[in-house]
């Protein structure tokens, strides 16, 4: 078992430079997570003020471009997340982007747009339910001290929101990391398709796999560090 396992570390890791599959397999992985990460945080944050605002309206005073916005919301959000990344990640490059060449960065680029606008739809969601948890007094305490609705979400509403959502914001970007794996059906060589390469290149199965999973293993306990850090950090301001 000893001679097994290491014969196929030497085959994975040593031979012909494989490890370089796999540090360019992390590249690819944190540039499609990071990137899709501000589209999705961009366009949930449009999202949930969209239908932040809809909701807070008076039933009198109904605006129908906002309404329009709304509905288109709803489809959004119930298109995105009734349906699974993949099946979108292949719309998006054999549909979508089917006159694209092959080429790692139009494959980048596909796989940023998808996951972020699959994100995008969680994020949305999340971030209005933080909104919606702030209490209706800090909204009409801005108004009476003159704000416009925008100033007072920009500066009253969505700095308290934020906090309270940290940590849903952070198991969405450590779900993003683990999902952007199934990029390796369009072919772009992330960790899983480096693996997948070396393996094929080897036959060695166990270390290969046994090597990105504790690669996903370490950059998530990263992660998990970081944003715990984060929130004792923005509880301690909150103490002070």
């Amino acid at each position: 078992m000893w001679e097994t396992l290491k014969t196929g570390f030497y085959q994975t890791f040593i031979l012909d430079n494989n490890y370089m599959y796999f540090v360019q397999g992390i590249g690819i992985t944190l540039l499609t997570t990071v990137l899709a990460l501000l589209i999705g945080l961009a366009l949930g944050i449009i999202v949930a003020l969209i239908r932040s605002a809809h909701d807070q309206q008076q039933a009198k005073h109904k605006n129908p471009v906002l309404g329009f916005f709304n509905v288109l919301a709803n489809i959004y959000l119930t298109v995105i997340r009734g349906t699974p990344a993949m099946v979108q990640l292949l719309i998006m490059w054999f549909v979508i982007w089917a006159s694209a060449r092959s080429t790692t960065q139009n494959m980048v680029m596909c796989a940023v747009l998808t996951f972020g606008i699959n994100s995008g739809a969680y994020v949305a969601e999340i971030i209005r339910s933080g909104i919606m948890s702030i209490d209706a007094g800090q909204m009409e305490a801005g108004r009476s001290l003159g704000l416009s609705y925008a100033t007072t979400m920009k500066c009253v509403i969505i700095p308290q929101a934020f906090k309270n959502v940290l940590p849903a914001l952070g198991n969405e970007l450590i779900t993003l990391l683990k999902e952007t794996s199934i990029v390796t059906v369009i072919g772009l060589k992330d960790l899983t398709k480096g693996a997948m390469i070396i393996q094929g290149k080897t036959y060695q199965a166990i270390v290969p796999f046994l090597a990105i999973a504790a690669i996903y293993l370490a950059m998530v306990m990263i992660l998990t560090t970081v944003l715990g850090r984060l929130e004792r950090r923005m509880r301690k301001n909150d103490q002070r």
